[in-house]
């Protein structure tokens, strides 16, 4: 049997990319595993990642950017924030305050900038200091309208109060952000 001639010295051909090839790569790149040159930029124009809130209150999570994919988690509260971290056509990828990712329908999602109160109860603070009188405390898992974020505090809108918060007790605004 003769050597093998190396790849390099093997002349090049035009062959179609194999199907089954086509559609692993395709799912590899909408999950987000295979990026192109240069930063991440979403389909949409916008910066990934970014924040936005649960437009419906029922979201199917699926495994992968189509309704051929397995419904993986249903979200059940309208405006619980979620991180868009991918996109493939009108599929968002998806990531939620515990980590949890999947991919859901553009139309299931809004624009509306909300956070959720993480792990113990918070105090909602009149101004943005710690010695501020409190407008209200905050159970784990209450979700408030994001207004605005200055340095280490955001300002949120929960059923009617409105108030300070530091941003490491909530998700959903991020390190920094939009807002600053």
């Amino acid at each position: 049997m003769p050597p093998a001639t190396p790849p390099a010295a093997c002349p090049r051909r035009r062959r179609p990319l194999p199907l089954a090839a086509a559609g692993l790569a395709l799912g590899l790149w909408a999950a987000g595993l295979v990026l192109g040159p240069g930063p991440l930029a979403a389909q949409s124009g916008l910066p990934l990642p970014r924040y936005v809130s649960l437009q419906a209150t029922k979201v199917n999570v699926r495994t992968g950017p189509g309704v051929r994919y397995p419904v993986e988690w249903v979200l059940v509260k309208r405006g619980i924030p979620v991180e868009i971290i991918a996109e493939f056509e009108h599929w968002r990828k998806i990531r939620d305050w515990q980590g949890t990712e999947g991919w859901v329908h553009q139309s299931m999602l809004s624009g509306t900038r909300t956070a959720i109160v993480m792990d113990e109860v918070r105090v909602l603070h009149r101004e943005p200091q710690d010695a501020a009188p409190a407008v209200a405390k905050l159970e784990p898992g209450v979700v408030g309208e994001l207004l605005s974020c200055e340095g280490l505090w955001c300002r949120l809108d929960v059923a009617g109060f409105r108030g300070w918060i530091e941003r490491g007790e909530i998700w959903g605004a991020g390190d920094t952000g939009d807002f600053d």
